[in-house]
């Protein structure tokens, strides 16, 4: 994959100081902002799990309408970098301390939840104490109501995500007779008020097949007269073609044409947001041939960036040749015709060496590595035999970490060095 200027140079910079995470700031502004216009009319909440850094939260302050939370950490997380920011609580397991934060919507994901939620705010005096609740958070006025959307699981076909929440039996939302039992719950009270629907369906579509979903969740909200339909996020993000983007112009007129007057229709991206304008960024240690295959072992490993594990995917990535000296440019995989290996920027230097030979002292070329990191597990891999050329001292940069990597992953195990985290703006 291709690694953008301003990156290489950081990268260059931070050679003796890696792992480090590289935020392209800028980056992220361009495609935010891109976003934005692709959805005229349609509001915009950024799913905070995807990435929760402060600086990626500031930098979508412009463009996102609100921000779904899934906790009480992530809303007095938010509420710290975005004091007057919108949140929808959302989340299969709700404490009752969430129930009672001050949010503008809660998606209610149960009738056992919805009861707990009308019952919720009523303590003496008309305030609420709860010691799990963090410093400053803001809690429910008991008499004012509670704006909430039911979160529907709908029977319908999800084929070719890369993550269902819906479509079938899943601890997610409810079904129809969930929703029923949900509407008889909400007569004769005025504790939670009904504002629409919710459904996040599944992961990994591309827009056509999202607007098939929508058409459905739309046609269910209609029939319960639901003011707001959310309909989640789920917007597909490749991790074998990093160029490759979720068409959100198609998205977007699309949504467009469904939309009645009067209607709020909202949208809760996360990964397709944040996942291109991070960058984890490694050095390798040690380059060897065990039983003829060609293993890289890099600093820091996937207990700081998760995702390849998480997904089961090579995470792409290119090698900087900064451990060895200048030779020809590298070719294109020959698996993929026309294209260029995932580990390799079209140009790069490589060093000298034959495939099949044994060890070289610094590296190998033209050769299939596995790369992987410093832990003492055999799932600490980021990439299995990807062709490409790489030396001792080289830094790999690994492409599209701006989304469920860092605070996916296990941290602490083993006790390395947490990696920095730098700022491209």
């Amino acid at each position: 994959m291709i690694v953008p200027d301003r990156v290489r140079e950081r990268a260059l910079r931070l050679a003796d100081a890696l792992p480090a995470y590289v935020y392209d700031m800028s980056a992220l502004d361009r495609h935010a902002s891109a976003v934005r216009r692709a959805l005229p009319g349609v509001e915009m909440y950024y799913a905070v799990k995807a990435n929760p850094d402060p600086a990626l939260l500031r930098a979508l302050a412009p463009y996102a309408d609100g921000y779904e939370v899934s906790s009480i950490g992530e809303v007095a997380h938010v509420r710290s970098v975005l004091p007057d920011a919108r949140l929808a609580l959302g989340g299969p397991g709700k404490t009752d301390a969430e129930l009672a934060l001050d949010v503008h919507r809660v998606h209610v994901e149960s009738p056992g939840e919805l009861r707990r939620l009308i019952a919720a705010g009523r303590p003496r005096g008309g305030r609420l104490i709860d010691a799990a609740r963090p410093p400053g958070d803001r809690l429910i006025d008991a008499g004012r109501p509670v704006d909430a959307l039911l979160r529907v699981n709908l029977d319908v076909p999800v084929e070719g995500a890369s993550l269902t929440m819906g479509g079938g039996a899943t601890p997610f939302g409810m079904d129809p007779d969930g929703i029923s039992e949900c509407l008889e719950l909400l007569r004769g009270q005025n504790r939670v008020r009904l504002r629409g629907v919710h459904a996040h369906l599944a992961s990994g579509l591309q827009a056509g097949e999202l607007l098939d979903l929508a058409k459905a969740v739309m046609s269910f909200g209609r029939e319960l007269e639901a003011a707001e339909i959310n309909l989640g996020g789920g917007m597909a993000v490749s991790y074998t073609d990093p160029e490759e983007r979720f068409d959100w112009e198609a998205y977007g007129q699309g949504l467009a044409g469904l939309r009645r007057p009067g209607e709020t229709l909202r949208v809760e991206p996360g990964r397709a947001l944040t996942a291109y304008c991070g960058w984890y960024l490694t050095r390798v240690l040690d380059v060897k041939r065990v039983h003829g295959e060609v293993f890289a072992v890099v600093t820091g490993g996937t207990h700081h960036l998760r995702t390849p594990v998480a997904k089961g995917h090579d995470q792409p990535f290119a090698v900087l040749p900064t451990g060895r000296p200048s030779r020809p440019s590298h070719p294109g995989h020959p698996g993929h015709p026309g294209c260029t290996s995932p580990g390799v920027i079209p140009g790069t230097p490589v060093s000298g060496g034959r495939q099949g030979t044994s060890p070289l002292p610094r590296g190998v070329t033209d050769e299939l590595v596995t790369i992987v990191g410093q832990l003492c597990t055999p799932k600490d891999v980021f990439a299995r035999r990807v062709l490409t050329s790489v030396n001792v001292g080289d830094i790999v940069a690994f492409g599209m970490a701006g989304a469920y990597a860092w605070t996916i992953s296990h941290h602490d195990f083993l006790m390395h060095p947490k990696p920095g985290f730098h700022y491209l703006t």
